[in-house]
Parts: structure tokens; sequence; C-alpha cells
């Protein structure tokens, strides 16, 4: 049930944005050096690594750790890079990896192959057990705001509550996030 979800709002979703994809795949082509598409190394169902398509936000070299990390993260973006993330448009390839099965529509997001902290916390709450998300229970209730403990006890809350409304309620959540842009610190 939830897979035929997934599979019906990512088809929906790229007949939606295809247009919107393609303008923005090719204003990063235009304004930086590198590919459109960035593949970035994530820990999926289980904690095996799979490729989750973004558009690039990011010079080409940039250093692969959790944007917060980075000294300077906006001396990183390339020029339409801060717009991108601001409007989650840099979001919209992942419909791909939902597509095919590495991601579901609402999940936890999908860790950094090299945020071992997160990876630990969420493996002994058995968030690990979960295919991540494009969005999730704790996108919705601070995105980038939150610590790795509070973001793992919003995953664990989600593993616990999950059901196919609750999906619909982040949904709804995250297209109100998204269009206000609140809890987006890069």
């Amino acid at each position: 049930m939830i897979r035929l979800f997934n599979i019906a709002i990512s088809l929906i979703l790229i007949m939606l944005f295809i247009i919107p994809a393609l303008i923005v795949f090719f204003v990063i082509r235009l304004t930086s050096a590198g590919p459109a598409i960035y593949w970035s190394k994530r820990v999926g169902r289980e904690n095996k690594i799979f490729l989750m398509p973004k558009f690039r936000t990011m010079k080409i070299n940039t250093p692969q750790v959790a944007t917060h990390l980075l000294s300077d993260s906006h001396s990183h973006l390339t020029p339409v890079g801060a717009f991108l993330r601001k409007s989650s448009l840099d979001e919209l390839p992942q419909v791909w990896s939902v597509f095919v099965g590495d991601m579901n529509i609402v999940g936890p997001r999908p860790a950094l192959f090299n945020q071992d902290d997160l990876i630990e916390l969420r493996t002994k709450q058995n968030v690990h057990l979960l295919t991540p998300g494009i969005t999730g229970w704790a996108q919705v209730n601070g995105r980038d705001e939150l610590s790795i403990p509070i973001k793992v006890q919003f995953d664990k809350e989600y593993l616990d509550r999950r059901s196919l409304f609750f999906d619909i309620k982040i949904i709804f959540l995250t297209a109100y996030r998204v269009i206000s842009r609140s809890n987006i610190s890069h």
C-alpha cells in the first residue's frame, strides 16, 4: 500500500515538476561549472548506502559533510545555490529515488554516509529499519534547527506513529513549510 502510494505520488510530482526541473537544470549548467545533478552517498533502509540525486547547489570539490560543518558554507554555494536550497528546488531529483524505491515521499531524511553520530542514534532507536524520505516528521518540526538527538526523537516518533494518514499530514505540513520557507538555515 505504501509503495503504491509512493509510486503514484512520485509519478504525479514528475509530471507536475518536469518543466521547473528542466529550467533549474539549465540554470545550474549556465551559472556554474560541473554537472547539474549531484549524486550524494546516503544511508538508506537498514543502513545500506545508495546514491541520492540532488540539484547541485555547491561548487565542485566542496567537502562531503553536512552543511553546518563547513566553516563558511556560503562561500561554497553556486550562484543559484542559496535560492535552490531556500526554495527546496534542489530536492526535486529525489523524486527519482522514490520512484525506484530507494526513498519514500515521507520518512526520516537520509543521513550522509559519514554522519556516524546520526546513524548510530537512529540504529539504537530502530529508525534505520525505515526507508528514508524526501520529507519527514523531523523536517516539519524544525529541519535545520534541530540537534541530532532531537531529530532522532522525531524520527522515532514517526516510526511509532507511521500510517498513511500521518504521511498525508506530513506532506501538507511540508508544503506549508516550503511555501513559507520556514526552518531553513542555509
